[in-house]
């Protein structure tokens, strides 16, 4: 069955849990969240357990039937999260997937992503036998007329009111790119909370004339470079950004990294969580490649724990300088020792 993104979740709520999802398309923020909605609904449902599989070019299929034939130890519900970053997964794995498809096992979520398809992997038989047991989404590019609806309810679900001429400038400045977008609209939410954004919120909080950035300054502790983070964030503090705007970019990465290197501490290289990560943009995969290479995830959660306290500090819970929390923070990524909490 073929379901739209924005159906999925009434689809489920209607439907229940199916045996398959397949989500294909190259948005990255709508790939991202569509799974996530499909691993959160059936995390409601006591799917606890999650295998992740990484379909590259030699990947061996007898993984995914040893996978479908194993028994976990607990018996818990579980997701199997294939990715198949080519697309294609050749002759040997589709017949695996055709196979696993006409005898899906009992108690196994089987969820598929997968890069945009043509029209002959979309009637292929692998992907057919696939769809007549689960749900096919395709994402599709949000562009044109369709951009600006979007972005307007994308700040109305988390509670902001666009004023006049405020999603006509943010679609001109994210230039059709969902995921900055989102990361804008966080942002004003971060600065401002809930209710109206104006145009003047908005022109200062994506103003691009600033010196330093701190998107650059989380490329730049991942990159190592300890005395340019230095720079770049006192940087930053001169200019008068505000704390918790930098401490929300800081705070983004390394969330995402422990998610990450908690996939590298289950035997997986970084290099391949880095390349199977789509809410990792491919020009920065080898930054965070670096990065995950350089700490591990105990080092990313203890991170993750000086952005909790840095959050006190800037609130006033805390005496700490949220500022000297922040270099500690940014020079930990850059390979610093770090200290304890």
């Amino acid at each position: 069955m073929r379901v739209r993104p924005h159906e999925l979740a009434s689809h489920i709520e209607r439907k229940g849990i199916a045996p398959i999802y397949l989500i294909s398309g190259d948005e990255p923020l709508q790939m991202n969240e569509t799974a996530d909605a499909v691993r959160s609904a059936a995390r409601a449902q006591g799917f606890s357990g999650r295998d992740i599989l990484d379909a590259g070019s030699r990947f061996d299929w007898n993984e995914l039937t040893a996978e479908a034939n194993s028994l976990s130890l607990f018996a818990e519900k579980r997701i199997i999260d294939l990715r198949i970053p080519s697309g294609k997964p050749g002759r040997e794995g589709g017949k695996a997937l055709t196979e696993y498809a006409a005898r899906p096992p009992e108690d196994t979520l089987l969820l598929i992503t997968l890069p945009k398809l043509d029209k002959g992997q979309v009637s292929s038989k692998w992907l057919k036998s696939l769809e007549s047991r689960g749900v096919f989404v395709q994402i599709w590019p949000i562009e044109g007329s369709r951009l600006y609806p979007w972005i307007e309810q994308r700040m109305r679900q988390v509670g902001l009111t666009p004023g006049p001429e405020v999603v006509t400038m943010l679609g001109e400045r994210i230039e059709g790119n969902l995921l900055a977008a989102a990361q804008e609209i966080d942002k004003l939410l971060l600065l401002h909370g809930s209710g109206v954004i104006t145009l003047e919120h908005l022109q200062e909080s994506v103003a691009d004339s600033a010196r330093y950035d701190v998107y650059g300054l989380v490329d730049a502790a991942l990159e190592g470079s300890l005395g340019r983070v230095v720079r770049m964030l006192n940087g930053l503090k001169a200019e008068g950004t505000p704390a918790p705007v930098v401490l929300w970019a800081l705070t983004r990465e390394i969330r995402m990294l422990c998610s990450l290197a908690q996939q590298v501490g289950q035997g997986r290289s970084p290099h391949q969580v880095v390349a199977a990560a789509r809410e990792v943009w491919d020009k920065r995969k080898p930054l965070v490649s670096k990065g995950l290479q350089r700490l591990t995830l105990g080092q990313w959660r203890h991170l993750l724990q000086l952005c909790g306290l840095t959050d006190r500090a800037i609130k006033g819970q805390d005496k700490q300088d949220p500022w000297l929390l922040l270099q500690r923070i940014c020079s930990g990524m850059a390979g610093a020792p770090l200290f304890d909490v």
